[in-house]
């Protein structure tokens, strides 16, 4: 009997251990998203090739979404709401490394590397994306409360027509583009009035880009790595 107490005892000691490494991972007041939102639909774009550069961005060394504890629980407000219509998130962004952002600073700098521009700025001269404020030095994601995102089809998992892809940089992408159909009005509104009613304040030139309002780390601009 003593024998298996105390293979218990230490079962217990190594994986409390083991869970606090693992939350030891990220700074305190940081979260894994699927922890606190299982069932979220995260496609991390810059961990892919599937975005302005065409290339995975430093700091992205994995699809987990990090964002900031009260930004997770106020999200899943947003994701448990919509799932009563059938609707789902998709998030294409979250916590963004500040080497990320030097490495977008650095392709835009590259006026010769246009590989993705047809798809993402077609009617913006690259040598423009800085005073554009397309690219910046500086960006609200690495204080971990900012995220991109999009509504999906909760059958069928199809993003919702937005009028834009994300990522698209021109005034298409703007909230209120005059250029819309009614269903492509319908679904920005809606993405904007859930957002808004959790406490989440929109860009008003990219129509996926939301804030948490009362953000925990309004002046710290993290780097550590997605992992």
């Amino acid at each position: 009997m003593k024998v298996k107490i105390a293979i218990i005892s230490f079962l217990v000691v190594i994986g409390s251990i083991t869970m606090q490494s693992y939350s030891e991972d990220l700074p305190e007041g940081f979260v894994y998203a699927n922890s606190v939102i299982p069932d979220l639909n995260v496609e991390l774009r810059y961990f892919g090739t599937n975005n302005f550069v065409g290339d995975t961005i430093e700091g992205y060394k994995a699809n987990k979404l990090i964002i900031t504890k009260p930004t997770a629980e106020a999200l899943k407000k947003v994701q448990d709401e919509l799932q009563q219509q059938n609707l789902c998130l998709l998030v294409y962004d979250g916590y963004r490394p500040q080497r990320a952002v030097n490495h977008f600073m650095r392709w835009a700098k590259d006026l010769n590397d246009t590989i993705n521009k047809q798809q993402f700025y077609p009617n913006v001269e690259k040598r423009y994306l800085f005073r554009e404020e397309y690219i910046a030095t500086r960006s609200g994601h690495s204080r971990g409360s900012t995220i991109d995102l999009t509504i999906i089809d909760g059958n069928t998992n199809e993003p919702l027509d937005m009028g834009s892809p994300y990522d698209f940089f021109g005034k298409a992408s703007w909230v209120d583009h005059p250029n819309l159909s009614k269903v492509q009005q319908h679904n920005r509104q809606l993405l904007q009035s859930v957002m808004l009613k959790h406490n989440f304040r929109n860009y008003a030139k990219e129509w996926w880009h939301f804030t948490l309002r009362w953000e925990p780390f309004p002046k710290t601009y993290f780097d550590f790595e997605i992992k």
